[in-house]
């Protein structure tokens, strides 16, 4: 996917401000900033779910992370009418990704659900190629889930389900992103589409998480979470494709499964052992290898 960055004006404001601090930062190491960035928010949103839910846990995420961006964005939070069906088509399946994937993270280890979720993407990249190579990347991507659920004991299968049920919702999300930037203008309509989700699941937040929500610890966390998995990274990535091909930004998000079981590793002391390490590295190499390789499109 990529992005009509030429569409995307410095404005003033918080905006300018903060594209005008990371025009100085070079471009790789603003995507593995939002890589990292995104990792260790749902390593911590994997803290908050003993407390909310995975409903709780998102309706916080996108809540707080639509009122802010929805604040850094305002001046282009016009949108006409053909785009309102895909911002709003957006919004629902941010939402519902979410709480799958919060919802696998609370069975399985980050670095499996994050590598079986990144199948989507990798569908993605792979649809419509007819290279001679892409039939390698599937067995490699394959081989890799295989290597993953290689442990002591028992599998979670609903877990692994829900994480490739996330992944499925990712792959559309992608696509609809790509409509989505080109009938809006800069980052407003990502905003009113997070905005969006969050008013969808703020309903079933409620339900699951109660008075919980309204803990100051909780509503601390939870905007950390917001912030760090959902406005940093987006605002990272974005000034990151303004300065980089997106096929080069692709490769360098391919890295995301693997820096997703170290954050499970480091904050949330999530072991996997080696065939599942290799397993991680299989499917990164079959994304970046699929995204290298896809023909343009």
């Amino acid at each position: 996917m990529a992005i009509d960055v030429e569409r995307v004006g410095m404005g003033g404001g918080a905006r300018g401000v903060v594209e005008r601090g990371l025009s100085g930062v070079p471009p790789t190491a603003l995507v593995l900033t939002g890589i990292v960035s995104v990792q260790v928010g749902a390593a911590l949103a994997k803290q908050l779910l003993s407390a909310t839910g995975a409903a709780g846990a998102v309706s916080m995420r996108l809540v707080f992370g639509g009122v802010v961006l929805l604040v850094v964005w305002r001046s282009a939070l016009r949108v006409g009418r053909q785009a309102v069906p895909v911002v709003l088509a957006c919004g629902a399946v941010l939402g519902v990704m979410n709480l799958l994937f919060y919802a696998a993270i609370d069975r399985i280890p980050l670095g499996m659900a994050v590598t079986i979720e990144f199948l989507g993407p990798l569908a993605v990249a792979l649809g419509g190629s007819r290279r001679w190579m892409d039939p390698l990347w599937v067995l490699l991507a394959g081989g890799g889930v295989v290597l993953l659920t290689q442990v002591d004991g028992e599998v979670d299968g609903v877990g692994v389900l829900l994480a490739l049920g996330a992944g499925v919702l990712w792959a559309s999300y992608i696509l609809l992103s790509a409509a989505l930037g080109e009938r809006t203008s800069g980052g407003g309509g990502l905003a009113i589409a997070m905005a969006f989700g969050g008013v969808l699941m703020a309903p079933l937040g409620v339900v699951d998480a109660g008075s919980e929500l309204l803990e100051p610890g909780v509503l601390a966390m939870g905007f950390a979470v917001a912030m760090l998995s959902s406005v940093l990274p987006y605002s990272v990535e974005l000034e990151a494709l303004r300065r980089i091909p997106p096929r080069v930004f692709g490769v360098l998000m391919s890295l995301e499964p693997a820096v997703a079981a170290l954050a499970g590793l480091i904050v949330l002391g999530q072991f996997m052992n080696i065939p599942q390490w290799v397993g991680v590295i299989c499917v990164v190499g079959a994304s970046a290898g699929a995204t290298r390789t896809a023909e343009k499109r």
